[in-house]
């Protein structure tokens, strides 16, 4: 794909710029915000030198299909995604944002990374092989890599000093955020990953995990930032499984493979990605998209 199509960066000069995140960027509009995807890309915390064609709208009208999907499930924060209802002094950036933006509510985050796993893999597979359980929660002997568990399990996280997410039992949920809702975000997460699980199953596509963030609107819990995304996922080839190895994914584990391949010692500068890597990405998060909305993407 040709890399001229990357949006790294997307100006908006007369807004004021609240937040930059790793790959979106927040402006306060009035009453809301305005959060713009960007096709930047990290990895193991670090923004990496290339971006990703399309990718910022990959991300934004994957989570408009879950939201709209999760509707019955949760409130989320979603105003609108047309550019024609934004705010008027937003007109002149109409065509750099269709399609990769959307005004939402201005929740208070709650700090913790609702995190939920329906398979072994990743940081969960290394911490069973150790301790045969996952962010405390003891799991049957005799898993393998890319295991099905038993039952989804909620493994919390939250963000250290160094960036790094950090898994956390429940009772340090409870802690932050008190039991009725730290009760209520457990229930959620479930509840949303079994819902997409099920759906996704239909589509050739195995959810493997994902990573999902609430925050505070009115004093309700409302569903927020990104939602079941190939960058908030793991995504399998439902027909590709075999438990007992690592799976082809259409999510970023393409990505960070590459990386540990050349060895990259995860410490600043972040390299590049060739071409090759670029579009293989490109392709794969297009059609995870196309296959899970049964949508052609809006370019």
């Amino acid at each position: 794909m040709d890399h001229s199509a990357i949006q790294s960066e997307v100006f908006l000069p007369n807004c004021e710029l609240i937040g930059r995140g790793k790959v979106r960027d927040i402006y306060a509009i009035k009453d809301h915000l305005l959060i713009v995807a960007t096709d930047r890309i990290s990895a193991f915390d670090f923004i990496l030198g290339s971006g990703i064609p399309g990718k910022g709208k990959v991300l934004t009208q994957m989570s408009l299909f879950w939201f709209e999907f999760m509707g019955d499930v949760v409130s989320n924060h979603l105003v609108t995604a047309r550019v024609e209802e934004f705010p008027s002094d937003l007109n002149e950036y109409a065509d750099v944002l269709r399609g990769r933006s959307m005004l939402v509510k201005k929740a208070q985050p709650i700090p913790v990374e609702c995190v939920v796993r329906g398979y072994l893999a990743g940081s969960s597979w290394k911490e069973y092989q150790f301790s045969q359980s996952v962010c405390g929660i003891k799991l049957p002997p005799g898993l393998q890599e890319s295991s099905k568990l038993p039952e989804p399990i909620f493994t919390p996280a939250t963000k250290a000093m160094s960036g790094h997410d950090e898994n956390i039992p429940f009772e340090k949920v409870v802690d932050l955020v008190g039991r009725k809702r730290a009760e209520s975000l457990k229930k959620w997460t479930l509840d949303i990953y079994r819902s997409a699980a099920d759906y996704a199953l239909t589509k050739g596509i195995i959810i493997a995990d994902t990573k999902l963030e609430f925050g505070i609107f009115q004093d309700e819990i409302i569903l927020i930032d990104e939602v079941l995304t190939p960058d908030s996922s793991r995504f399998w080839p439902a027909t590709d499984y075999v438990a007992g190895q690592a799976q082809e994914s259409f999510d970023k584990q393409f990505v960070r493979d590459y990386l540990e391949q050349i060895g990259w010692n995860k410490q600043p500068p972040a390299p590049s990605l060739p071409q090759w890597v670029v579009e293989a990405t490109s392709q794969k998060y297009q059609e995870a998209f196309e296959r899970l909305t049964g949508q052609k993407l809006q370019v």
